[in-house]
C-alpha cells in the first residue's frame, strides 16, 4: 500500500502498523456498537507528524479517527470507514505547570490520573471528573463532564487554548491563556466537543484549581427516587456549594455492594462531596443535613478521613463495571440525557418505568445536580429483541428530555449512537454545523459519519 509506506517515510516504521491485533485493538469502544477496524494505525510524537499524515490522509482520500484509550460510549472513536486510526498514546506528557495563573498544558494523550499525580506536587487538581481514566484529549473530543460539574463546570469550561491540526494539515490555536477574551469568534467552544470531526488536538492549555482545604464526603439514603431527587434540588435551591452529587437507585446499589464489597442499605442514595474551609463546610453540611432530613431522608452518613470517601467514591465510579461483572456474556448500553433540574424527578420516575416495562436489567445513576442521569441497561448483543427493547428505552428517555428542553448527550457525545436525534435537537442549527465541517473538512476525512 502507497499510503503505509508514505506514512513510514513521515514517522518512524515502528509507528505504522498494520498489525492484525492492533488494528482489532482500535476497532471498538466500551460501548455496545459494533466494532470496526481501521486499516492502519499511526502513532504520532508532535504536531508536525499529525500535520503530515493529514496531507497524506488529504492525499489518498483515507478519513482520519482520533483514538484516546477508547473508553467512550457512542461509538465516537470506532472507525466505520477504515482509514487511518490515529493512537495519541505517545503524545502523553504534561509539557508545563503555571501555577501562579492556574494552568497546565498538556499533550492529548495524558490521563486524567497522570495530571492529577503530576499537579498534586504544586498544591492543584483538574476538576473534570468523568469517571474512567480517560486521556484529556478525549475528554475534550466529547465534552465530559462528570461527578464534579455541578461545582466546577464541564470540560468546555476548562479549556483555555488548544493547538488544533486541521484537515488540510494547518496548525491553529484556538484560544490563549488570558482569563477572558472578545476577540475573534469562540473557537475553543466549536473545537471542545467536535469529536474528532474538525481537527486532531495536539495540545490542550487547561484551567485547574487549588486543592480544597477541607473535603468531606456524604451519603443520603431516601424512600424514594423522588424524594433523592427533591433533596438535591432543595439543596442548590437553598445555595449550598456541593462539589458533587450523585444519584444511585436501589438496583445499582445493590450490583454496588456485590462488586465493591460494601455494605449499603439498598435503598435510592445520593452520594455528596462538599468542598471548602473547615468552619464554613460545617456550616454548609449541617445545613444540607436539615434540609434534607424534612424531605423524608432515612439515614446520612458523613465521611471525612480520606480512606473512607475513597471507598464511598470508588464505589459509585464502578457502577457501571458493577453491573458488568453481575451480567457475564452482556455488553452495557449506557444512556445519557440531560434536563432542566426542574424536569429531573419527572424524568428519573419516567426512566424507571421504561427499565421496568422493558423487562431488561439495568439501574440509573446520574450527575443530578446538573440534570445528568443515564440508565445502565445489560443486554444480549446477539439478540436482536433485547436490542430493541434497549432501543425503545433509548428513545423514549431521548424523547422526554428533547420535549421538556433537555438534550439527547449531556456527556457522551453523539457518536453514531445519538446521530438520529441531530435535526430534532437542533432545527436549522444543524445546517450551520453542517456548513462548519464543510468549510474545514472538504473532503469529508475527519471522523466520517459521526455527529453531523
Amino acid at each position: 500500500m502507497k499510503l503505509f509506506e508514505e506514512l513510514q517515510q513521515v514517522l518512524a516504521a515502528d509507528r505504522v502498523t498494520m498489525n492484525d491485533t492492533i488494528l482489532d485493538q482500535h476497532s471498538s469502544d466500551e460501548s455496545y456498537h459494533k466494532p470496526h477496524s481501521p486499516d492502519i494505525v499511526v502513532f504520532p510524537e508532535s504536531a508536525d507528524e499529525m500535520s503530515n499524515i493529514m496531507k497524506l490522509a488529504n492525499k489518498y482520500k483515507m478519513p482520519v479517527t482520533p483514538f484516546g484509550l477508547g473508553s467512550s460510549l457512542e461509538g465516537n472513536a470506532i472507525p466505520y470507514e477504515g482509514g487511518i486510526s490515529v493512537d495519541f498514546s505517545l503524545m502523553n506528557k504534561v509539557l508545563e505547570v503555571r501555577q501562579d495563573d492556574f494552568l497546565v498544558k498538556v499533550q492529548p494523550g495524558v490521563t486524567r490520573s497522570q495530571l492529577d499525580k503530576e499537579l498534586k506536587k504544586y498544591g492543584l487538581f483538574f476538576s473534570v471528573d468523568p469517571g474512567a481514566d480517560a486521556t484529556l484529549g478525549g475528554m475534550a473530543a466529547t465534552n465530559a463532564s462528570g461527578t464534579t460539574a455541578v461545582r466546577y463546570g464541564i470540560m468546555r469550561d476548562q479549556v483555555r487554548d488548544m493547538e488544533v491540526v486541521l484537515a488540510d494539515g494547518t496548525v491553529i490555536h484556538t484560544g490563549n491563556m488570558a482569563a477572558k477574551s472578545s476577540s475573534g469568534y469562540h473557537l475553543n467552544g466549536l473545537f471542545v466537543g467536535s469529536e474528532g470531526t474538525l481537527g486532531c488536538f495536539t495540545e490542550l492549555t487547561l484551567k485547574v484549581i487549588g486543592i480544597p482545604e477541607h473535603i468531606m464526603a456524604a451519603r443520603a439514603e431516601f424512600g424514594s427516587v423522588d424524594d433523592a431527587v427533591n433533596g438535591v434540588i432543595a439543596i442548590l435551591q437553598a445555595g449550598i456549594p456541593v462539589a458533587r452529587v450523585e444519584l444511585v437507585d436501589e438496583q445499582s446499589i445493590k450490583q454496588m455492594n456485590h462488586f465493591s464489597d460494601t455494605n449499603y442499605n439498598e435503598v435510592p442514595t445520593l452520594f455528596l462531596e462538599f468542598h471548602g474551609n473547615e468552619a464554613g463546610l460545617q456550616q454548609d453540611v449541617e445545613f444540607m443535613k436539615e434540609i434534607v432530613e424534612d424531605i423524608n431522608c432515612q439515614k446520612i452518613e458523613f465521611e471525612s478521613d480520606t480512606a473512607a470517601r475513597n471507598q464511598l467514591w470508588e464505589a459509585r465510579h464502578n457502577a457501571a463495571y458493577a453491573y458488568i461483572h453481575g451480567h457475564p456474556g452482556r455488553k452495557q448500553m449506557v444512556t445519557d440525557v440531560c434536563v432542566p433540574i426542574s424536569e429531573l424527578a419527572g424524568a428519573v420516575k419516567d426512566a424507571r418505568e421504561a427499565v421496568d416495562e422493558s423487562g431488561l436489567s439495568g439501574g440509573i445513576v446520574g450527575h443530578v445536580g446538573d440534570g445528568n442521569y443515564h440508565i445502565l441497561l445489560m443486554i444480549d448483543v446477539d439478540d436482536p429483541a433485547e436490542i430493541e427493547k434497549a432501543n425503545v428505552v433509548n428513545e423514549r428517555i431521548v424523547d422526554y428530555a428533547l420535549a421538556r428542553g433537555g438534550t439527547c448527550t449531556g456527556e457522551h457525545g453523539v457518536g453514531t449512537g445519538k446521530q438520529k436525534y441531530q435535526a430534532r435537537e437542533h432545527g436549522e442549527s444543524l445546517v450551520v454545523m453542517q456548513k462548519i465541517k464543510q468549510a474545514l473538512d472538504p473532503g469529508g476525512v475527519l471522523n466520517p459519519g459521526k455527529i453531523v
